[in-house]
């Protein structure tokens, strides 16, 4: 164990979805982040479990191999490996669970166990040249591609669940309406591409109507396919000719929607802090609008840089280091769960 006056070397890994990430952290400074993803899933429209966990147990050394020859230490120097517990897929956590208590069995270190969503929140603690980071408590945003929460973060180890998707992500009715589209896998990007070309108010959507500070995704995928039919029947090349505006007007319901219900959260809590995370924080209008919105609402707003909106092992190593700090260890006992709740 090292003293109070030093910084611990951690090394994060995040292996939840369809990216292989390692990063090393020296207190809350990034020496590296090393994120591998997997293109293998673009063929087939989405991601594929059995070839997530294939490829991560293809990319899982060389990935750490390059983590710590770009932070210019070796695995001797680290003081603790954390790694992603949870939720996620389970034969990709299972990769990165076992290769971390290998890891830190053969070194004879700590082991930290991290909840995905929690660590997406926590790159917001990350060190950074502006010095810019939230003060807790504070409020956040979290969209991806399994999950969209609205959260209230009381400190680095303590969360506050205020509202939820009831059924699809932000990110999943994101892809699958680019799917519907025609676009490629991830589909979000590519929404966010055409959208930015479009009229975002010349095609409406409905929203679910669901209670507190909720949501619900599904309804709007099913009005956006039977919008499609319809709009095909009296022109074979509908999709092609209004791609733009489709694009423009479906992001444009999405992002009102998600604002919304955090509008809500913020007069609810009372909160003058907001952030955004997760890999849907790196959408161009839905960054602009929360920009514009958090002004209004007299928030000081933080948005994470893009290179931590995606999956990614610097957010692992950060939730780790403040677990370290409390010596929130696990045992070699521990095993991956595809669903887990935030620590209260």
């Amino acid at each position: 164990m090292i003293t109070s006056k030093e910084s611990p070397y951690i090394l994060g890994i995040e292996s939840s979805c369809d990216e292989t990430s390692v990063a090393v952290l020296k207190g809350t400074s990034v020496l590296s982040n090393v994120i591998c993803t997997q293109e293998v899933h673009a063929r087939y429209g989405g991601v594929v479990p059995e070839l997530a966990s294939r490829a991560h147990m293809k990319n899982i050394v060389p990935v750490v191999t390059d983590a710590l020859q770009q932070a210019n230490i070796t695995a001797k120097d680290l003081h603790a490996i954390a790694f992603t517990r949870g939720p996620g897929l389970m034969g990709a956590l299972l990769v990165g669970v076992s290769f971390a208590k290998s890891l830190a069995l053969g070194l004879n270190i700590p082991l930290i166990e991290v909840n995905h969503m929690e660590a997406h929140i926590l790159a917001h603690r990350i060190a950074n040249p502006e010095n810019k980071n939230p003060d807790f408590p504070f409020l956040c945003l979290t969209v991806s591609g399994g999950h969209t929460q609205i959260v209230q973060v009381k400190d680095a180890t303590h969360f506050k669940l205020l509202g939820e998707t009831l059924d699809d992500a932000a990110g999943e009715a994101f892809d699958k309406g680019a799917k519907l589209l025609g676009l490629p896998y991830p589909g979000g990007p590519e929404i966010d591409k055409y959208a930015r070309k479009g009229d975002p108010n010349r095609f409406r959507f409905p929203t679910s109507r669901v209670p507190g500070l909720n949501y619900s995704f599904s309804g709007i995928k099913t009005a956006l396919l039977y919008f499609l039919e319809d709009g095909m029947k009296k022109d074979a090349d509908f999709i092609t000719n209004n791609l733009n505006d489709i694009c423009a007007s479906y992001q444009n319901t999405i992002t009102n929607y998600l604002l919304e219900k955090l509008e809500a959260a913020v007069k609810e809590t009372g909160s003058t802090q907001v952030a955004i995370a997760g890999g849907v924080s790196a959408n161009s209008e839905l960054r602009q609008k929360l920009i514009e919105r958090a002004a209004q609402w007299g928030c000081e707003l933080f948005i994470p840089d893009f290179s931590y909106c995606t999956d990614n092992g610097a957010m692992i190593g950060i939730a780790g280091y403040y677990k370290y700090l409390e010596q929130d260890f696990c045992g070699m006992e521990v095993t991956p769960k595809n669903r887990m709740a935030l620590a209260t």
